[in-house]
């Protein structure tokens, strides 16, 4: 089942988000502070590709740095990314057909907002 859902996501938009997540991911690698942020949202892009079938996972003990790095991508990218993902689940729990789509809109808020402390597998 998880992967007729999965090639119905890629079809109807989750091929589009996750080359845009490996795509801006790339861009932000160009700079040295960026390269954390950049690789995360490679990463993020990657799990936005296939996400039926996969639960969160939550990265036991997370460091110091990797708080104050989630911090700062919650300022700075993440929560425009979460209210995207928000926004397109309640635009596809409008019908019953888009609810399994919403569940994984759903499901990758939590991941958008803390990727160095949430991991999609």
């Amino acid at each position: 089942m998880s992967l007729l859902g999965n090639l119905v996501w890629l079809i109807c938009g989750g091929l589009l988000v996750g080359v845009m997540y490996i795509l801006f991911g790339a861009l932000l690698c160009l700079t040295v502070v960026g390269i954390p942020f950049g690789l995360q949202a490679i990463h993020l892009g990657k799990a936005t590709l296939a996400p039926f079938g996969k639960t969160i996972v939550s990265v036991p003990n997370p460091s110091t740095l990797k708080l104050l790095f989630d911090i700062l991508w919650i300022l700075l990218f993440g929560w425009e990314i979460a209210m995207a993902h928000l926004t397109a689940a309640l635009l596809l729990a409008i019908t019953i057909v888009g609810l399994p789509f919403a569940k994984q809109h759903i499901k990758l808020i939590p991941v958008a907002l803390f990727p160095f402390s949430q991991d999609l597998r």
